[in-house]
């Protein structure tokens, strides 16, 4: 399990497969090579100071933001689209919550909650169109990290109630669009299911299953329907289940998970490649040190650590401060 580095003078804020070339574009679209040569320097600099990025799978949208700010910009390509907000309320308190990807007729479209805390909106990627108007009654939680689902049927929220306390909650894409209050209420995903251990990340192995981790806090010690402290669970969307549930180690699982086939790659202060279904540790990669962050909210913001898998599953970049680590995957 090789890991070799590229060197770069400065830490990417943000990475993204394209092809076999790395891409930063909140560093104005610094690009790598496979052989871990510079093959573009930043074509500009950003004058917001943005630290933080994602992009759509499916489409060729991605936008760079400020993780704990108010401002960021939907791109297309190289060419900026529009200006994104979120709401002032508590934002430099939690980490900006926006999902880019393409619904299941192929529309891509923007996930985020450009008005309010706790109201999220779907909107049309290249017009802006809001898709999801009507009247709203949303519940009190700070909606976080989402993230759609591979088909685009289900988005997730891995966001705080404010005690604070991590949650998930998980709604249905279609119904939004006929029904924009169903972004409102619990979603699809039991709040009975999840109300144990705290939720801190999140990620889904295909269009059915959701991976949901657990830190060390715990909402109700007699409650065994949920997912207890530190643990690992995969739930069918569909079947309305935990197909597993066991303990991932005796390490908080952070707040970035990314789905490998039927592991996940979890990060509490290094990269751990985890069998989804039993929470074994398949191999860790403790020379390679990320940013030890637990939740996505907190008065002290520590940055969440930037990583990519490579389309074919093969190869983890990971962003240092003195470069960037390249581990070959088992």
């Amino acid at each position: 399990m090789s890991v070799e580095s590229i060197p770069v003078k400065a830490a990417p804020k943000s990475l993204v497969w394209q092809g076999d070339e790395l891409v930063c574009a909140v560093d104005g679209g610094r690009c790598w090579g496979r052989g871990g040569e510079e093959l573009k320097a930043a074509a500009f600099t950003w004058s917001s100071p943005f630290d933080a990025g994602t992009a759509s799978v499916s489409g060729p949208y991605s936008a760079v933001y400020q993780e704990r700010g108010t401002k960021g910009v939907l791109c297309e390509g190289e060419r900026i689209v529009r200006e994104l907000n979120r709401s002032y309320y508590h934002a430099p308190d939690y980490d900006y919550p926006l999902a880019l990807g393409a619904l299941g007729n192929g529309r891509e479209v923007v996930a985020h909650c450009p008005d309010e805390y706790n109201v999220l909106q779907i909107e049309d990627a290249a017009s802006g169109e809001r898709l999801t108007v009507g009247e709203r009654e949303p519940q009190d939680v700070f909606h976080s990290r989402l993230s759609l689902s591979p088909d685009g049927r289900y988005l997730l929220s891995i966001g705080w109630y404010w005690q604070p306390f991590g949650a998930a909650l998980v709604y249905d894409t279609a119904l939004a669009l006929s029904d924009p209050a169903t972004l409102d209420g619990g979603g699809v995903l039991p709040y009975a299911a999840v109300m144990n251990g705290e939720v801190t990340a999140g990620c889904w192995l295909d269009t059915d299953r959701l991976v949901l981790a657990t830190g060390a806090e715990e909402w109700d010690e007699e409650e065994t329907a949920g997912l207890p402290p530190r643990h690992l669970g995969v739930w069918s969307v569909p079947e309305g289940r935990w197909l597993h549930r066991n303990p991932a180690g005796d390490a908080d699982p952070g707040v970035l998970l990314l789905p490998r086939g039927d592991q996940v790659i979890s990060f509490p202060g290094h990269p751990r490649l985890l069998d989804a279904a039993t929470g074994r540790l398949v191999a860790e990669w403790p020379q390679v040190g990320v940013p030890a962050k637990g939740t996505c909210f907190g008065g002290r913001h520590v940055p969440t650590p930037v990583a990519a898998l490579h389309p074919d599953g093969t190869r983890l970049a990971v962003a240092q401060a003195g470069g960037i680590a390249l581990i070959a995957l088992p």
